[in-house]
């Protein structure tokens, strides 16, 4: 049982580990276009 659990929390690490590193490549692309990185996690053309 033990290693369900460890898998389920493992899987939820590298997931959340994904979306941050894609979040961050998205926030760099924004700025080199010139946009500007909102709060709510989205690019607004500036």
């Amino acid at each position: 049982m033990f290693r369900l659990i460890r898998l389920v929390a493992l899987l939820l690490l590298a997931f959340l580990a994904g979306v941050l590193f894609e979040r961050s490549h998205q926030q760099g692309l924004c700025e080199r276009s010139g946009g500007a990185w909102m709060r709510a996690g989205f690019c607004a053309e500036g």
